[in-house]
């Protein structure tokens, strides 16, 4: 079956799933893109490693992994969004011990896999098929920088303050983020912030 490379174009927030995100992906060449809907924390994870700029205060579970590859001479050669059944997408990541030459493909979740290529740098594929039949067409290049600072919108509304004037949407979203920075103080008064409105 013939391959298509994709490159990661947009995350954005989905109108209709709570705490779900759209990862956008642009074939390289061509004009058609590829919808896959992803969690908040692989979304965090992915815009993350695409911004190159925040350390996380302790690795995140894909920076984990690439570290074990790293330790033990592996290394991700390509990922491949193989099958899509029912509106979800399958993938695998194809590994390679430097040293033996061994390789093995291993099944993983679209986001994850996604997450891993982009710290190994390794290219991201689809059969054409699968975007024949999932694919958009772009009529815009209005999708672009704005979309890849995920976290840049939460990370000013974390710093500031004035809290009170945050949706209640927005305060959990915050919670959820300052939880898994392990920044409790600030969980703690958006959780306050939180119980105070649902008190009212």
């Amino acid at each position: 079956m013939e391959f298509v490379q994709l490159d990661i174009s947009a995350i954005r927030q989905s109108d209709s799933q709570n705490n779900a995100y759209v990862l956008l992906l642009n074939e390289t060449i061509g004009k058609r893109q590829l919808p896959i809907v992803i969690g908040w924390c692989e979304a965090r994870s992915i815009a993350i490693a695409l911004d190159g700029t925040e350390e996380p205060n302790r690795p995140l579970t894909h920076d984990l992994l690439k570290t074990l590859g790293d330790s033990f001479d592996i290394t991700v050669q390509k990922i491949i969004i193989h099958t899509l059944i029912e509106g979800i997408f399958h993938a695998s990541f194809h590994c390679k011990h430097t040293i033996s030459g061994e390789e093995v493909e291993i099944d993983a979740r679209t986001s994850d896999a996604i997450a891993i290529a982009i710290r190994y740098g390794c290219p991201i594929f689809t059969y054409e098929d699968i975007l024949a039949r999932a694919g958009i067409i772009i009529n815009s290049a209005r999708e672009k920088d704005e979309e890849f600072s995920l976290d840049g919108e939460e990370d000013k509304t974390m710093e500031d303050d004035n809290i009170s004037t945050f949706g209640l949407e927005k305060l959990k979203k915050l919670l959820v983020a300052a939880i898994q920075e392990e920044d409790y103080e600030k969980a703690s008064e958006l959780r306050d912030e939180i119980k105070k409105r649902n008190q009212n």
